[in-house]
């Protein structure tokens, strides 16, 4: 039986992405495959991000699969549709079962379905794939697709009347050292390597240590791992770790989880086991600010961590409260500054235009970010996804009603304060008082910078006021 993986991302097709050029590898299809792998299913992945849509067309009519396994997520749906359909319609293809995964599918599973998808698979992947492959090899390609899944949990289809039918939910794994090491052999990740070397002048590596998160934003999907907190032990995280430092030549780790410091003994624990094989490595990772404290920020220093993220979303206590942070504003600049202190670099998440934000949030979140001064941080138009409470409470308010077939998420626009052209002048006031601040502070020449940015923010903030209506 033929499997291949693949998950619609092409670089060369997102201009954004390219100016970026901070490429990661798809962790999740490389988690399959390995698990795969393991349990004796030979398997293929085709990486799409440095290929591009045709060539992945050319591959699948040259070398038809019996299961094609796509990852889904917000970013990749309208290509993981324009992949459907091209399957649908060559006559090669028509032996090929769709089976999508990712946290794209679970609320759009229905439309998946009928746009030409023959399985979806919600929840986590690795024990829901292996017994379909299991079950197409018992049963073989005749086997009907309600058939298939019947009795696998974690599994869509339609019914033989074209009904939506679900399985029960898929109990997640326990033990996640159960899970081999991704599938890395399976793409070439010196790609992703030299691409990072060649724009930024050194090299990143992404890694996997726990999946979930507890926390309750309201923004937040956690449409593949629910709202738990499962995790390797450190000892496995640092074999891994060790296996990539013989293979390969990388400088840093992005560690991808959702919040890296949630537990204080595991992090001492890894601090550990990478003393113990005498590892010597730099990483940037992501937390909360009420899962730091000095013990913690030194235990990641000693790790090796450069670079820490801590999630503020806004610097207004009303703004985090109404967003379910459950998070106290002040500990979040006390954090970042305390991790400028220690040596490192902090970074932090911001979002604008969420519902009951004012005018006067946004400058609070100017003056937070003015007193607590990361090294660097990033701004968002908030939108909602569809399963979160966020989507839920303004699903009333939505502008429009886009072709599902042809946007995302990222494309709803809900009734906000403000009109959305405000929000547009509001970033750049932020921008322009961010670096007003840090070339003010710099003194000497940064002093005529700093009145230039100034000017620049007093315009956007006209900017603001002209569109507050």
């Amino acid at each position: 039986m033929k499997i291949l993986f693949t998950h619609g991302y092409f670089l060369r097709e997102d201009p954004r992405e390219q100016q970026i050029m901070k490429p990661y590898p798809p962790l999740g299809i490389l988690y399959l495959s390995a698990w795969l792998e393991q349990n004796g299913f030979i398997n293929e992945v085709f990486d799409s991000t440095f290929s591009d849509f045709e060539t992945l067309c050319r591959k699948l009519e040259q070398e038809p699969p019996q299961v094609l396994a796509v990852y889904t997520n917000l970013m990749t749906k309208l290509n993981v549709l324009r992949l459907i359909r091209h399957v649908r319609s060559t006559e090669a293809l028509s032996g090929t079962r769709i089976v999508l995964g990712g946290p794209e599918v679970r609320n759009h599973a229905e439309n998946f379905l009928r746009h030409g998808a023959d399985l979806i698979v919600v929840g986590e992947g690795e024990e829901t794939m292996l017994d379909i492959v299991r079950r197409l090899q018992e049963r073989g390609a005749g086997i009907r697709n309600f058939e298939l899944a019947t009795g696998i949990d974690g599994c869509i289809t339609l019914d033989d009347r074209g009904e939506l039918s679900q399985s029960p939910e898929r109990r997640l794994l326990r033990d996640l050292d159960e899970l081999p090491a991704p599938a890395r052999h399976q793409i070439q990740l010196t790609r992703y390597l030299d691409a990072w070397r060649s724009r930024h002048g050194y090299s990143a590596i992404s890694v996997s240590t726990m999946r979930g998160c507890p926390y309750t934003c309201k923004w937040c999907s956690r449409a593949v791992y629910g709202q738990t907190y499962r995790r390797r032990s450190p000892e496995k995280v640092v074999d891994e770790l060790a296996q990539l430092k013989q293979r390969y030549d990388f400088d840093t780790i992005w560690f991808v989880d959702d919040v890296f410091t949630i537990s204080h003994r595991w992090l001492e624990g890894f601090r550990d086991a990478l003393v113990n094989r005498g590892l010597d490595l730099r990483f940037e990772c992501i937390t909360r600010a009420d899962r730091m404290n000095e013990t913690v920020i030194r235990l990641l220093k000693e790790s090796g961590c450069f670079r820490v993220w801590i999630g503020a979303e806004s610097g207004s206590q009303s703004v985090i409260d109404a967003m379910d942070r459950r998070v106290d504003v002040q500990q979040v600049r006390t954090m970042i500054r305390a991790t400028r202190a220690a040596g490192m670099e902090a970074g932090t998440f911001l979002m604008l235009g969420y519902p009951g934000e004012t005018e006067a949030d946004i400058e609070e979140t100017i003056r937070h970010l003015k007193d607590s001064r990361p090294d660097h941080y990033t701004i968002t138009l908030a939108y909602p996804i569809k399963g979160t409470p966020l989507y839920g409470e303004t699903e009333g308010s939505f502008l429009h009603d886009p072709d599902w077939a042809h946007s995302t998420d990222r494309d709803i626009d809900f009734q906000r304060t403000y009109p959305r052209k405000f929000y547009d002048y509001a970033i750049r006031r932020m921008h322009n008082e961010v670096a007003f601040t840090r070339a003010w502070v710099a003194g000497g020449r940064g002093i005529a910078r700093a009145l230039v940015f100034k000017m620049k923010s007093l315009a956007a903030k006209g900017g603001m006021l002209i569109h507050r209506r």
